[in-house]
């Protein structure tokens, strides 16, 4: 019998901070007034739906104007992308996105909604063996009628920190809006619009021990945005829909506790990181990190598995009691090779061996030793039962 479970899985979700619950209790049924109602109700409710967006918009540095509060990192990714896009397209004929083969699913998902139905070209910018997007690259694909670029900020599949800053001063340059999914990299680093240079950021707060279902998008008030959801005129006419203002409220609240406890956060996860990285390199043969070695999120290892069927070893894992991934959750369960790792130059094969580990603030050093007790001899195992192709 398992004595405790470990999760291993925080780059999937976070569980919610007791004081971020608490923040959001009276909303619930107290103040549960329509922020649109003009009666003390919704006043009340109102007024803690743009306190939320002050407080956010004070720790991000930027104008309350500025923030769209929206269902999570999917939608935020879509409303960035569609949005400023189309409203290209219309004012300028713009028809040409860049964006780049390692993106979260939403990204992806959303570029190719815009050449299916809107005649857009979506460009996948090269990336390097580590998943890095180099600036002279983005300068290089720029052209007059280039609508939209599209960069991640930390990856959520093999950790990768891009060079944000430098994108956005080459886009800047050149008069064309940018974009990053930051919903991975908001938990750990600075993801203000100073810091990014970024015309429009998108995080989510289940990412950072907020609830599940709300997210936020940062748009530079001289960005031209186009509502992807008729309907009401919440959110300054640019997101339809009556606001869940509890989960707003837990968005500010779980966001500002990351930024105060950023460093002891990150510090914390980094020590375990590496052990987790130095244990699984030295201990399972063949074992390759994957993503840059330095630059990374700090709480996030992934690697390659020759011989390994991911979904077979997750399997294994979590009736030993350890949860972890194979990439991203959007993803898991997928039988086909992740198009992030062969985008790295991995092959079929290999991409298919892939293990994902993420820690946490309450990830002990302990746990991390389990984990690297019970692996290799899962591994041995997986690869005893993996029967070579004929």
């Amino acid at each position: 019998m398992i004595e405790r479970r470990i999760y291993l899985d925080y780059a999937a979700t976070t569980p919610v901070d007791a004081r971020v619950v608490e923040a959001m209790r009276p909303y619930w049924d107290e103040h549960f007034g329509n922020p649109s109602s003009v009666h003390a109700f919704g006043q009340a409710a109102e007024a803690a739906l743009e306190g939320a967006r002050e407080r956010l918009a004070a720790r991000l540095g930027c104008a309350p104007a500025e923030i769209l509060f929206t269902s999570g990192g999917t939608e935020s990714d879509n409303l960035a992308i569609r949005g400023v896009a189309l409203a290209a397209q219309a004012r300028r004929c713009a028809r040409h996105v860049l964006t780049t083969p390692v993106e979260h699913p939403a990204v992806l998902n959303a570029c190719a909604y815009l050449r299916r139905h809107h005649g857009f070209e979506v460009e996948h910018l090269h990336v390097d063996g580590f998943g890095v997007v180099d600036p002279e690259t983005v300068a290089a694909a720029l052209r007059p009628d280039t609508a939209l670029v599209s960069v991640i900020c930390g990856n959520n599949e093999i950790g990768t920190i891009n060079p944000v800053a430098d994108i956005a001063a080459v886009c800047r340059s050149r008069g064309v809006p940018l974009h990053t999914d930051a919903v991975q990299a908001a938990a750990w680093l600075s993801v203000s619009p100073a810091d990014l240079g970024a015309d429009l950021i998108s995080i989510g707060a289940h990412k950072f021990y907020g609830p599940k279902g709300v997210g936020a998008l940062y748009c530079r008030a001289e960005v031209d945005l186009i509502p992807v959801q008729p309907g009401g005129e919440q959110e300054g006419g640019r997101r339809a829909g009556t606001q869940n203002v509890p989960l707003i409220v837990g968005l500010a609240r779980a966001f500002e506790i990351a930024d105060d406890e950023r460093h002891e956060r990150s510090e914390h996860a980094r020590a375990l990181r590496d052990r987790v990285i130095d244990g699984v390199l030295s201990a399972v043969d063949g074992a390759r990190l994957t993503g840059h070695p330095a630059h990374r999120l700090p709480n996030h290892a992934s690697f390659v598995l020759p011989g390994v069927e991911a979904n077979r070893l997750l399997a294994a894992l979590d009736l030993a009691g350890f949860a972890c991934s194979s990439g991203s959750a959007c993803k898991t369960g997928d039988p086909s090779p992740s198009s992030v790792l062969l985008a790295l130059g991995l092959t079929p094969d290999e991409a298919l061996g892939s293990l994902r580990v993420t820690v946490g603030r309450s990830t002990e050093p302990s746990d991390i030793e389990a984990f690297l007790d019970t692996l290799p001899r899962l591994v041995a195992t997986q690869r005893r039962l993996t029967v070579p192709a004929a």
